[in-house]
């Protein structure tokens, strides 16, 4: 029931301007398991449809998608070598993209220049370009018309400028340099297709996303403070674990502040630009009633900031062993739905009733502020 609720709720809000956005929402990359004869992305889309969720979020690259562990699909396609042909060609890509989700965030690595951020060479430019290009081109033709709205950006990007994986050393020489002129091209791409596909109701943005920021607040090397304030990027993604081990409101608050303040100006893009990308208690740390304890606290603070998404990681564990599991879950290696599973499913119960129920009262679409003081309430229960 539903996920046939699922599949007719964009006719649910059909006299809506756009779906809208209900805020929440969780992801699927790098699963370390999984239950049926699907493949591995498109089992975890039916499960997050399952869920509720009008969001989705996976990842295309070349290691991500075929021939490795952690794969999207398990087989391999060698006539498939670019970003866009995974988008257009792949049947596992190509439906769980045709599902009624209403908001998609990629990790959007192109096969021609393997995702080296740090390293990222002037002979890259124009392979970069072309398919972040066509990958842009493609989603816009292709749902022009749906009202989905399409969110190309990258993993933690702070251990991209720090492969070394130590906060306290410094970038390597030239990866913050190349790490700008990488994020400049996949923004020029985004926009220049945005110009030149002809396209209506349907959105494509380009995001950076930063995980050393609350260590960082006042002072040194870091994305927000060496990398944001020279380009142009769309949004911020937050992948914040730093900003949680404390006080998270507070933590939170601060964290997103900073953030925001580097921030270009985008007049054309209204409301907050700076989300949440990554949250999550583990399970080796944390007992499942604590988990969802505290993951309702970091969404109410994410929320009453104005994160415009907060997103939980992740449906699957993707650390650790079946011994020792990192626990970062919605569905355990057991096929156990835990109660953050269960936190989410009614939240998103809740808010289809809720922005139903508003339309027929008031005869008008929810806008995004109503509905957001209506989900501080919610959770605040």
């Amino acid at each position: 029931m539903r996920l046939l609720l699922f599949a007719l709720y964009p006719l649910l809000c059909a006299f809506s301007a756009e779906p809208p956005n209900m805020l929440l929402g969780t992801q699927a990359i790098g699963g370390r398991y999984q239950f049926t004869q699907d493949e591995p992305l498109l089992e975890s889309a039916k499960l997050i449809a399952e869920l509720g969720s009008g969001i989705m979020k996976f990842s295309i690259s070349e290691q991500a998608s075929f021939g490795k562990a952690k794969v999207n699909v398990r087989g391999s396609n060698p006539g498939l070598q670019t970003l866009a042909d995974i988008a257009a060609k792949e049947p596992t890509h190509r439906a769980v993209l045709d599902m009624p989700f209403t908001h998609f965030f990629i990790w959007a690595y192109p096969f021609t220049t393997h995702g080296n951020a740090g390293t990222f060479k002037p002979a890259e430019r124009d392979l970069e370009y072309r398919e972040m290009f066509d990958l842009t081109s493609h989603l816009l033709r292709t749902y022009s018309g749906s009202g989905k709205k399409f969110y190309l950006g990258h993993w933690e990007g702070d251990w991209h400028l720090r492969p070394h994986f130590d906060p306290k050393q410094p970038f390597p020489e030239h990866f913050g340099d190349n790490f700008i002129a990488w994020l400049k091209v996949r923004q020029q791409a985004i926009d220049d297709a945005k110009r030149d596909t002809p396209h209506q109701n349907v959105e494509v943005w380009h995001y950076t996303e930063a995980n050393l920021v609350e260590p960082f607040l006042k002072g040194g090397q870091c994305l927000a403070n060496d990398i944001l304030p020279q380009v142009d990027v769309d949004f911020v993604s937050y992948s914040c674990y730093d900003s949680l081990q404390r006080g998270i409101r507070d933590d939170l608050h601060a964290a997103l502040d900073h953030l925001e303040s580097k921030l270009k100006p985008k007049p054309g893009i209204p409301g907050k630009r700076v989300f949440i990308g990554e949250y999550g208690f583990p399970a080796r740390r944390y007992s499942p009633e604590v988990t969802d304890r505290k993951s309702i606290e970091t969404m109410i603070a994410a929320l009453e900031w104005g994160c415009p998404f907060v997103l939980y990681w992740e449906l699957y564990d993707n650390e650790g062993t079946p011994e020792k599991p990192g626990g970062f879950w919605l569905i355990d290696e057991k096929n156990e739905k835990q109660p953050i599973w269960h936190t989410h499913q009614r939240y998103f119960d809740w808010a289809r009733k809720h922005i139903a129920d508003f339309q027929q009262r008031t005869g008008k679409a929810i806008t995004d502020a109503e509905f957001r003081a209506a989900a501080l309430e919610y959770l605040r229960r």
